[in-house]
């Protein structure tokens, strides 16, 4: 039905080359008047592999083959009473699996660009948020201009260091909100009544396992310490 059809691949220059064998059926015997079937038969089937082959490379036949034959093999209905399915063949000439080839290679190497460019930031910001590695950072980098480095610290006030800045979530701030609650507790009573109140609220959540932690990790007989 469709011989040596092009079609556009993820690449938009990279096609496929594509044969589909297709058949339809009229189930409407006693309605003769819709002229040649196989026109929508064709254009659908060509719609079809058109809108899944543009999700593949033609790096990897074999999943664009059974992505598309597994859609052209269900029968479709382009029109009322016209069933169409059909079977694909893929190839790709070697204009362009080279084409792919030297895309996917650029993207590779953009990749590791972007990697070691984001890795050289992460350093950069370690160094910046300390304030020790920023001295000594600026007095390598601008040793006639170390009265600046003032004005720098007050520009970098507030800036997270990048371990901070990938825990800006749920579970970052229930891990900084539980530093600070424990920071707060200095008496061995005030530890005591803490863990005892997490053991009972992990209880009533049904985390028994981790209640059952806390309170293996609870010493109540510790020097000073008293029941509540």
């Amino acid at each position: 039905m469709l011989s040596n059809e092009r079609m556009a691949s993820r690449i938009g220059s990279v096609y496929f080359t594509v044969r589909i064998t297709g058949s339809w059926q009229w189930t409407h015997p006693g309605d003769t008047g819709q002229g040649d079937l196989a026109m929508p038969a064709r254009e659908h089937l060509r719609r079809q592999a058109t809108e899944i082959l543009c999700r593949h490379s033609v790096l990897d036949l074999a999943a664009a083959h059974d992505a598309i034959n597994s859609s052209l093999t269900r029968s479709g209905c382009p029109m009322p009473g016209l069933e169409v399915s059909g079977k694909a063949e893929l190839s790709a000439a070697a204009a362009d699996r080279a084409l792919a080839e030297e895309h996917a290679r650029r993207q590779q190497a953009a990749d590791l660009e972007h990697g070691e460019e984001l890795h050289r930031l992460a350093q950069l910001q370690q160094v910046l948020a300390d304030p020790d590695l920023r001295r000594v950072w600026w007095m390598a980098q601008f040793p006639d201009r170390f009265n600046d480095l003032d004005n720098l610290a007050q520009a970098l006030k507030g800036l997270p260091t990048p371990q901070a800045a990938q825990h800006n979530n749920l579970r970052g701030d229930i891990r900084r909100f539980t530093d600070n609650l424990v920071t707060t507790l200095h008496t061995p009573q005030q530890r005591e009544v803490f863990v005892q109140a997490l053991v009972q609220t992990l209880t009533v959540l049904g985390h028994h396992h981790l209640a059952t932690a806390a309170a293996r990790h609870h010493r109540p007989q510790d020097p000073g310490s008293t029941s509540a």
